[in-house]
């Protein structure tokens, strides 16, 4: 088994982040899961409640509340005495056209993608300075590194997330160690957030060729499993199909 690490989750109560959450679990990981669903974090708890390395605790969690986030990491600190890694999944996808004008949507996007990330970096960074060392690992998206029609604002705040990681990589201490993983098309509920009917029919056709959420997990897993000193900056998964 690998070293134990106290582990914080982001958006953990479906998708990438029940996945992540579960498998660092059962890896035996002491897991900290935050989202705002909390039916679904129980769930999740329960699911991993006869594990007997790991463990997966379940706190809720608004990621566009600041002080929220801050209180989410400091409790898990104040638990555990320590955190080693921050997972930074939280995010949303309610794709349009820009001519859709659909600006709550674009701000809550922006809210979730970009600020819930800074946040989660502002709550945890001082506690990994304290202890000369700690793991950030981001999930953005393969939207970080591509633009299509109806995903404007999404790529922009999954190309600030990626922006965001690699400035953080470059400015902090070595002994904090920064990763970003983007997905391609993985199973999720992130589409069911889409209203504009355009697309939502687009998405259909996209995620036809969609690989399970547990294929990230296993990325994240080897990039935190990875000894100190060894840095995985950057993953991208996706489906063999996704060209």
């Amino acid at each position: 088994m690998t070293e134990s690490k106290i582990i914080l989750v982001t958006g953990a109560s479906s998708g990438i982040g029940a996945a992540v959450a579960a498998h660092l679990a059962q890896e035996g990981h002491h897991v900290v899961a935050g989202a705002r669903r909390e039916d679904r974090l129980r769930e999740l708890a329960d699911s991993t409640a006869d594990l007997t390395e790991g463990s997966v605790s379940v706190r809720r969690l608004d990621v566009t509340d600041r002080a929220d986030v801050a209180a989410f990491v400091d409790a898990a600190v104040a638990q555990h005495g320590r955190i080693d890694v921050i997972v930074n999944n939280a995010g949303i996808m309610p794709l349009s056209r820009l001519d859709a004008l659909l600006v709550d949507q674009w701000d809550a996007m922006i809210d979730v993608n970009v600020r819930g990330l800074l946040h989660g970096i502002a709550a945890a960074l001082p506690h990994f300075q304290r202890l000369g060392g700690g793991h950030f690992v981001t999930v953005a998206s393969i939207g970080a590194h591509e633009v299509v029609p109806t995903g404007a604002v999404y790529c922009a705040t999954k190309y600030a997330a990626w922006a965001i990681t690699e400035g953080l990589r470059q400015e902090v201490d070595p002994s904090i160690r920064v990763t970003t993983v983007s997905p391609g098309v993985v199973e999720s509920e992130l589409a069911e957030s889409i209203t504009d009917s355009g697309a939502a029919e687009a998405m259909r056709d996209y995620r036809a060729a969609a690989i399970p959420p547990e294929a990230i997990a296993r990325a994240i897993a080897y990039a935190v499993g990875e000894p100190d000193g060894v840095d995985v900056n950057e993953v991208i998964v996706r489906p063999a199909r996704q060209r």
